[in-house]
């Protein structure tokens, strides 16, 4: 049986911290009208749906519940977070065995379905992730989108922001490559609403360039092993950075983000998901977004996929 997709409809597998805050904070959003969730332990999807669906009355109607594969058949967005935590002192390339073993279990039941809705993957580590869905669904690539940078970029917009003083909103800049340790801060295209970095940044009264952008990157890369050294897991920020991605779905806005998606020989890459800047909209990936790039970053980005080429090339898919 083929279900016509609901544009208003929403799936969330997997209620662990990652499902749990990214349905709630898609309630909020009032994008959807109706989300289902699931979960391997069926009373944690009902509870946690049940739970959220007691804020209904405080932002918009919405039916909210626990349900099964069956029920994601006419969503237009799956959003898959389940999968292992990462945890102190591990990087989320050594989750990669626990989760493509899951996405084993996960990927075919929604492809046996007939799902003609976009694939939104958020479990770590993303960009293996992403391409381990592409080729267990057998989906049209643009259809499978990778959570990708997307929240790497925010945390650097954020501390770019704190140190220049100026509102995030208006400074242009990505994160790109693998979304962990090998991820590179793409300075050389970054800009405060047109102004290059460092022009802004000597009109703000820095002039240490070279040291700030070194320690801005590290604390970027390294902020989610210091969440999770704290309280055990993050989950506000990949939450929002969702939505963020299913507002520009639903709403076919066009927008350009960093997610993960397959390379087709852009920027002499092929064959591995990576984390790079592209048009999203109600299709999914339109298309890829050139963003310049000096040596250095060049050479840092075939690095990052190398290291993702060599963890991919052991996995059976």
């Amino acid at each position: 049986m083929i279900k016509t997709i609901n544009p208003r409809k929403a799936a969330v597998i997997g209620c662990g911290f990652v499902g749990a805050a990214t349905a709630f904070t898609l309630m909020q959003s009032r994008l959807f009208t109706e989300m289902v969730l699931l979960d391997a332990n069926y009373d944690k999807a009902d509870g946690e749906a049940k739970d959220i669906s007691h804020g209904v009355p405080f932002a918009g109607q919405m039916k909210i519940y626990a349900g099964g594969y069956d029920d994601l058949m006419d969503a237009s967005i799956v959003i898959v977070t389940a999968g292992a935590n990462q945890k102190p002192n591990e990087t989320r390339l050594d989750l990669v065995h626990k989760n493509v073993a899951i996405y084993k279990s996960i990927i075919p039941e929604i492809a046996k379905r007939n799902f003609k809705g976009i694939l939104l993957i958020v479990s770590n580590p993303v960009d293996i992730l992403t391409y381990a869905a592409v080729k267990l669904s057998g989906f049209p690539e643009k259809r499978v989108i990778g959570s990708g940078t997307v929240l790497d970029t925010a945390r650097l917009k954020y501390a770019l922001s704190k140190h220049l003083g100026v509102d995030s909103r208006s400074i242009h800049s990505f994160i790109i490559g693998e979304h962990g340790d090998s991820e590179i801060a793409a300075w050389s295209s970054t800009n405060i609403s047109g102004i290059p970095l460092n022009d802004f940044c000597e009109m703000r009264g820095h002039f240490n360039h070279e040291e700030a952008m070194r320690e801005i990157a590290e604390d970027v890369k390294n902020s989610a092993y210091d969440i999770i050294s704290k309280k055990q897991a993050t989950y506000y920020g990949i939450a929002m950075s969702v939505k963020r991605i299913c507002e520009c779905v639903v709403r076919d806005e066009k927008s350009i983000l960093p997610v993960s998606s397959i390379m087709h020989g852009n920027y002499g890459i092929k064959e591995i998901a990576l984390s790079m800047p592209a048009i999203i909209g109600a299709d999914g990936i339109e298309t890829h977004v050139p963003i310049s790039l000096n040596e250095k970053e060049m050479e840092k980005l075939h690095n990052s996929a190398k290291t993702i080429r060599k963890i991919a090339e052991e996995l059976d898919l």
